[in-house]
């Protein structure tokens, strides 16, 4: 129901007569359970946080931790058991007249409940059944009937699994109560629970008016694969001259990883153009990302064949890609249950059972024990670090998702990049991953500045983010960091922004877009204009600091793989096939050296600017005269040669290898499952 919502007309009811009568006239036809289906009313907001803690009161509750504010949906509790952000709502109480009450503000007509137990690692505790109860003044209240009985409601058997209680006879009030009756034995009364319900229109309710949703016409739904594919068709028909739909690979069930290209010049890298990438869906069940991305997309051709100036210079100033689902098995898997019935973790992981945010392989360390065992700590490589061997072979546990994103990394110069998740409010930055694996620390990269910028960037623009007065999504207060943190300072993990941080030239950012991870489909305009200028400012953060090309002083050919030093910032990068490089910086003058296998070194001095514009700066390179070359022939001694360049290559082809060989095994055993099927039939 959650994701083949349609929005409503608002109901029109004479306030005068409403009192908590059931849905009559075109409502009492609602006998079955597809006929009641067919109102589709969304979420107040329990999960969403539309509905303020001031709307919600409990009969009682054990203590502040576990008040009725903390009985929202998929709320997750702290470490510890007893602290001020626990799991559920929890009544002091064990007996039948314990409840929870939302107030909706308006008339509403309530269709049902969804219910879940306490998240706790230490306690089991979860409702089993209960009743409803309805009143307009919260004074005197009505059960929900089924026919001529109290409803009684089926509720939870574990602490997770969310469980959807539709009312026989869909009916208006204002204030609901979920009452509960029995409970887990060895537990308490404890829940978690989202309302359904729909607005009703009151002339006399002076605070009716509608929430604004999104101006912007675009496709605001939950898209399964096949939609996702139709649309993103449809896109390229709407803007053939700049966007493009590429594959990257395939997920483990064989669905496409399809990315969407939008530039002025599609399927080409133009010199000295950035490219930009978004990333979303690497949890299969935080959809939001996914639908933001899809949104973009659209928005973006549309205004640009308006002529919106912003974004016809990001297009014909930058190549965009835009990876919608990097999990697309995991999200089928979390749309088949619905936004509000998928649960915190349902879809999560890879069909294989892969969190692929913990996929990527760990270079962090593989640095860090080289710079200790190091005499000389200058010398030991600080990116471009290759992929260690074990990595490559056909029986390690890397998803086909995973591989697939690798080798897109490595095919194109990515600049500038974010990963866009859900289940929080936070934008953090590398390194997420701790030295010596400390559950959390800070653990900062060489271009800190750069890294904080680029997350107070988006988080600044959030509209819910910059809002100094929202409460938090579960048990963590990142509003006094300015809603950004560095990732090993909140949890430790070598993710997909470390990986691109010392394996590609690649910044990247993780973005946490919601305290809902999958919103009801009514929520999605709304944060839609929550995100658009995010996403738009950030992706304009990709022509910061200095770019430029490397050439032959000869040839004037660019040269590849010439390594970019900036003083002062130990974190190198390389020039592209073509010789073009970008190097992120913030404001300031910088001393620049780039050299590169068989020239000599160069060095200027770059000053970048406050303007969004980078600094060109070019490097012509001159090669070693050959009488040196001849010194080192006589010498017995070998050409310098990049020897980790080298090393990185030659592991990327074994991945690749290794990555053939498994889809080719992968197939064979999809056509002999598909012969025997056909062979049983007949």
């Amino acid at each position: 129901f959650a994701y083949s919502y349609k929005p409503q007309r608002e109901r029109k009811v004479n306030p005068s007569t409403v009192d908590l009568r059931a849905a009559s006239a075109e409502d009492q036809h609602v006998e079955t359970e597809t006929q009641r289906r067919s109102y589709h009313c969304p979420p107040l907001g329990l999960e969403s946080l539309r509905v303020d803690d001031s709307q919600i009161q409990a009969s009682s509750y054990q203590r502040s931790g576990l008040g009725p504010h903390r009985g929202r949906l998929n709320i997750q509790s702290g470490i510890e058991d007893g602290d001020l952000y626990d799991g559920a709502w929890c009544a002091e109480y064990k007996d039948r007249h314990q409840w929870l009450e939302v107030d909706a503000l308006h008339l509403t007509l309530f269709t049902g409940v969804i219910l879940q137990g306490r998240n706790s690692i230490w306690s089991w505790d979860w409702v089993e059944t209960y009743k409803v109860q309805l009143s307009n003044d919260s004074v005197t209240w009505h059960t929900s009937m089924n026919g001529t009985q109290e409803a009684l409601f089926e509720g939870n058997q574990n602490p997770e699994t969310p469980v959807l209680g539709l009312l026989p006879v869909p009916t208006v009030a204002r204030f609901i109560r979920i009452n509960p009756q029995t409970w887990y034995s060895n537990g308490t009364v404890c829940l978690r629970a989202e309302i359904l319900g729909c607005r009703v229109h009151d002339p006399s309710d002076i605070y009716s008016a509608h929430e604004s949703g999104s101006k912007d016409a675009l496709d605001f739904r939950h898209h399964n694969y096949k939609e996702m594919r139709k649309l993103m068709k449809s896109v390229t028909e709407e803007c053939p001259d700049i966007t493009r739909v590429y594959t990257i690979g395939r997920s483990y069930m064989g669905l496409k990883l399809y990315v969407m290209e939008i530039s002025d010049n599609p399927g080409k890298h133009e010199l000295g153009e950035p490219e930009f990438r978004y990333v979303a869906g690497m949890h299969g069940n935080e959809a939001l990302g996914r639908e933001l991305v899809l949104n973009l997309m659209q928005y973006m051709c549309k205004e640009y064949k308006k002529g919106n100036q912003r974004i016809v210079r990001l297009v014909t100033e930058t190549r965009i890609h835009l990876l919608p689902s990097m999990n697309p098995d995991g999200y089928e898997e979390a749309y088949v249950k619905g936004s509000e019935l998928s649960g915190w973790a349902e879809g999560r992981y890879s069909f294989e059972g892969i969190d692929l945010n913990h996929n990527f392989p760990d270079l962090n360390n593989i640095m860090w024990d080289t710079q200790e065992k190091a005499a000389d700590k200058s010398k030991v490589p600080n990116h471009y670090i290759p992929i260690p061997e074990y990595y490559t072979k056909e029986d390690a546990t890397v998803a086909p998702e995973t591989r697939a994103v690798i080798s897109w990394m490595q095919d194109i110069p990515f600049v500038l990049s974010a990963n866009l998740h859900g289940g929080e409010l936070v934008v953090t930055y590398p390194f997420d991953c701790t030295r010596d694996w400390a559950p959390q620390e800070d653990t900062p990269t060489a271009d800190n500045a750069f890294f904080r910028w680029l997350a107070s960037v988006y988080a600044s623009t959030n509209l819910v983010m910059a809002n100094p007065d929202r409460r938090i999504c579960h048990y963590e207060e990142f509003q006094s960091h300015n809603n950004i943190i560095n990732g090993g300072a909140w949890h430790t993990v070598p993710g997909m922004n470390d990986f691109s941080y010392l394996h590609t030239n690649c910044f990247e950012v993780t973005v946490e877009l919601s305290c809902d991870k999958f919103p009801h489909v009514s929520e999605l305009p709304i944060e839609w204009e929550n995100n658009k200028e995010s996403l738009l400012v950030y992706m304009e953060q990709v022509h910061r600091g200095i770019k430029g090309v490397v050439r032959d002083k000869l040839t004037k050919k660019g040269i590849a793989d010439a390594i970019i030093k900036v003083e002062d910032h130990d974190h190198d990068i390389r020039s592209a096939a073509d010789g073009d490089y970008w190097r992120l910086l913030n404001p300031g003058e910088y001393k620049v050296i780039v050299w590169a296998v068989g020239y000599f070194p160069s060095m200027r001095r770059c000053n970048v600017g406050m303007e969004p514009n980078p600094t060109i700066c070019d490097f012509i390179l001159t090669k070693t005269p050959i009488q040196r070359l001849k010194e080192i022939r006589a010498k017995g001694e070998k050409i310098p040669q990049d020897l980790q360049l080298r090393l990185r290559a030659l592991r990327l082809r074994k991945l690749r290898a290794s990555t053939k060989a498994i889809n080719r095994r992968r197939e064979g055993q999809r056509m002999r499952k598909a012969r025997s099927s056909q062979a049983w039939k007949a």
